[in-house]
């Protein structure tokens, strides 16, 4: 490929790779263990749901009983023979989501010593795999949710009320089997803690009623009064705390992360390498609020791509991959990819004329940006220059949160509908 000739192919291309390092079709089946004497439950909730059932059902195609429920993102569903797959409300929970789980919940408990539990998590199914804990409903759940997305919380933040609210996330859903567990898990946070993604149905919870508590605080939510009271009693012991490290009640549980952003960085790292293209990887754990860290890592690049250093080989490729957010304070449309790549764009062209061939890429890997209906954007060394011309503020779209208009009326977004894999939030930065 001449890269100097179509960088934007070779961006995009950088990014379909990262987004089929996850496909679980390929990285499933090197997980799976032992069919057992017994039944085969499947249980699953996360945007990658889906697939990966489909993925277990052509792995143990015959001779295995297998049955189960997995819920996924509406529009994210595929047909199977023997799992029910149910699609529910992201990032807001709906009652599909709770009806899904309340069937998963009680299926479990039926389960026997012979049998298998296999819990297929990814990212996303904190809110699919929504059971009110007793006494709560899910309406305040979802009020609770909507403030805490708003207010731009992270969602480690948002996942330890998510746990503590819940009758099925942190660690409840596996102390409910008297069947083995194994739980395979596709990672969307940083850090690839099997408690943090979807809330850890299978996974024991460090944290507390008190850390419950402080987020709210913290984010200062407007907490319905069934909550705060139900995480009071918590906190004083009337309610019993999700299981910790070390509970001996989650020893049969087995769990393994099977795809990561950082195998999704590394894939894209050999394929740009083997283009003959230098690499520079950030890591997969770049957080914060987007516009920032874009500010942050344009001024960089910039710098990078400007320096006459004999120690810096162009082309080159800065890879990143996390999860950052986005504090809503305008009413555009943006999601943090674009929110990123629009702040990245400002300041590299805040310090050149263009002059620089600097572009860049940033998208979700699962497909969807924030709410709008693109996975991601990308950028050239003219796009602030380009839109500038059509008689449009890029800062105050930035302010509004409206990236995406920047990038819409330049044809610079990227549309892959939903991917059915989520590691997260991909970056590149090119510097030719």
């Amino acid at each position: 490929m001449n890269i100097k000739k179509d960088p934007r192919e070779f961006l995009l291309n950088c990014f379909n790779i990262a987004i089929e390092s996850a496909n679980p079709i390929k990285s499933l089946r090197n997980f799976l263990p032992s069919p057992p004497k017994g039944r085969v439950l499947v249980v699953g909730a996360g945007k990658a749901a889906a697939s990966m059932a489909k993925a277990v059902e052509i792995e143990w195609a015959s001779g295995v009983k297998l049955s189960g429920i997995v819920i996924t993102r509406y529009a994210h569903g595929l047909p199977l023979k023997n799992i029910k797959c149910i699609e529910a409300g992201h990032p807001v929970p709906d009652n599909a989501g709770e009806d899904a789980a309340r069937e998963i919940y009680e299926s479990v408990s039926a389960l026997g010593e012979d049998d298998l539990l296999l819990c297929l998590i990814s990212g996303g199914g904190s809110s699919l795999l929504s059971l009110p804990a007793d006494g709560l409903e899910n309406d305040d759940i979802k009020l609770v949710t909507k403030e805490l997305l708003r207010c731009g919380a992270p969602i480690t933040d948002i996942n330890i009320v998510r746990k503590h609210i819940s009758k099925i996330q942190g660690g409840k859903l596996a102390l409910q089997s008297k069947a083995p567990v194994c739980a395979l898990i596709i990672s969307d946070v940083v850090g690839d803690n099997p408690s943090d993604i979807a809330s850890g149905p299978c996974s024991a919870d460090p944290s507390t009623f008190q850390d419950a508590i402080d987020v709210l605080s913290r984010w200062q939510v407007n907490v319905p009064p069934k909550i705060e009271e139900y995480l009071e009693k918590g906190k004083r012991r009337e309610i019993e705390d999700n299981p910790k490290p070390g509970d001996t009640r989650l020893r049969h549980v087995s769990e393994a992360v099977i795809a990561t952003a950082k195998t999704s960085l590394n894939a894209v790292k050999k394929y740009a390498e083997a283009q003959g293209i230098s690499c520079i990887s950030m890591g997969d754990a770049i957080t914060g609020e987007a516009k920032d860290v874009g500010e942050v890592i344009g001024g960089w690049a910039f710098s990078v791509g400007s320096s006459d250093s004999t120690d810096i080989k162009k082309p080159l490729l800065i890879l990143s991959g996390g999860e950052c957010t986005v504090t809503v304070s305008g009413d555009g449309r943006g999601g943090r990819c674009a929110e990123f790549l629009l702040s990245v764009a400002l300041k590299i062209a805040s310090l050149t004329d263009g002059s620089i061939n600097i572009y860049g890429v940033a998208g979700d890997t699962d497909g969807i940006d924030g709410v709008s209906p693109h996975a991601g954007v990308y950028f050239t060394p003219t796009s602030i220059q380009d839109i500038v011309s059509m008689g449009i503020n890029p800062k105050k779209c930035l302010e509004n949160n409206d990236a995406l208009g920047v990038f819409e009326p330049l044809k610079n977004v990227i549309t892959t509908g939903p991917t059915l894999t989520n590691v997260n939030d991909f970056r590149g930065i090119l510097i030719i």
